[in-house]
């Protein structure tokens, strides 16, 4: 069996192969094996590696955090004091004094603006719209027009029962299309081996049937990026709701931007380590860690349990925003606060199910050091 990486360049123009920097495992599989033995193995084989080409520490990584108890009341956000923990935000990480100048500190003029939202918890665990509100008129100050940007999600779902409309003047609102959707061209690879549905790039149905009520099981170990990421976006603000994973530990920054932008996705929430080191390995490509600028996390109502699909029985809250350059650190903080919620709750704890955070911090994505971390509170 010939390696996946060969495969990807004799059939793409752009491909990216997810493995080690320095190391490259070639495995003779017997198709006896079980998919879950042939990931384990590739996942150690990873691991090991990235631990023998380590990059240099980080300098240390600001986490600005705003709270206001009378932001959110039943559910219910309050615009105008959104509106102005953003602005409070992005006027902190970026150490300017006036909002647009912030905003233009981020992003060129020539720049095409992405805002990925979170919209799979639907009406109660969308990004808020209000907070998108605030990062559309700060970027209308600092020059970009509101039709010009993007705010996507690869389903919207009930996205406007959580307050989004699609009227003229306000942004391009975009799901990912199934399969035309995905850009052939920019393809990744991994280990892990995943069972392709209808609506993945690749899945290729029973003739005559409904793609639904398919016999056909295909299955692949390649992903395709979204063409809102790889072709329409120069630039993205990334806010991710503050939610757990059942899968992945947290629905956060890394997370947000990773799984929900390509296809064949599933292999990568398994659960117990499925995967850990590809969500890392796929957020370090340029697609996505040269165009992230700004991440800000909605923790206006944060959800500990269940996630990130609604869970109203483990959602709390929580009346703050969060902001940092630093995906990796603003994961971090999240995830322990959410585990001091679970202990709380006696639920157990998911840290373990999110080692891909440490994983990217040893890729230099970012801090994963919590003594690397610091959280300014930037007041009322």
């Amino acid at each position: 069996m010939a390696p996946s990486s060969a495969l990807t360049e004799r059939r793409y123009s752009c491909a990216v192969v997810i493995r080690t920097p320095t190391h490259k495992f070639v495995i003779a599989l017997k198709r006896t094996l079980s998919m879950r033995n042939v990931a384990l193995v590739f996942f150690c084989a990873i691991t090991f590696a990235q631990a023998q080409g380590l990059r240099s520490t980080p300098a240390p990584s600001l986490v600005y955090a705003v709270h206001d108890p009378d932001a959110i009341k039943d559910y219910e956000a309050n615009p105008r004091l959104v509106h102005a923990m953003v602005d409070r935000l992005v006027l902190a990480v970026t150490g300017q004094s006036d909002v647009a100048k912030a905003w233009a500190k981020l992003v060129s003029p020539n720049d095409k603006i992405g805002i990925k939202i979170s919209a799979i918890g639907g009406e109660l665990f969308t990004t808020h719209h209000d907070v998108v509100d605030a990062i559309v008129d700060g970027l209308t100050a600092a020059g970009h027009p509101r039709d010009s940007i993007i705010v996507w999600d690869r389903s919207l779902g009930g996205i406007k029962d959580a307050g989004y409309r699609t009227e003229a003047g306000r942004y391009q609102l975009k799901a990912i299309a199934p399969r035309d959707g995905y850009d052939a061209s920019a393809v990744l690879s991994a280990p892990l081996i995943g069972k392709l549905v209808w609506g993945d790039l690749e899945y290729q149905g029973d003739k005559g049937k409904m793609p639904l009520l398919s016999d056909t099981e295909n299955t692949s170990n390649l992903s395709h990026f979204s063409r809102i990421l790889s072709t329409e976006v120069t630039k993205i603000i990334n806010v991710p709701v503050m939610s757990s994973s059942e899968t992945n530990g947290i629905a956060g920054c890394l997370y947000n931007v990773t799984i929900p932008n390509i296809d064949n996705w599933r292999r990568f929430t398994q659960g117990f380590g499925f995967g850990a080191g590809s969500i890392a390995e796929i957020y370090s490509n340029p697609l996505i860690a040269k165009k992230v600028v700004f991440n800000l996390m909605d923790g206006l109502v944060a959800q500990y349990a269940g996630g990130p699909q609604s869970q109203p029985n483990y959602a709390l809250h929580h009346a703050t925003l969060y902001a940092s350059k630093d995906p990796v650190a603003l994961d971090v903080v999240a995830l322990k606060r959410l585990e001091q919620w679970r202990a709380r709750s006696i639920l157990p704890a998911i840290g373990h199910m999110a080692d891909y955070v440490k994983i990217a911090g040893q890729l230099g994505l970012g801090n994963s050091d919590p003594n690397r971390i610091e959280i300014k509170n930037v007041g009322r």
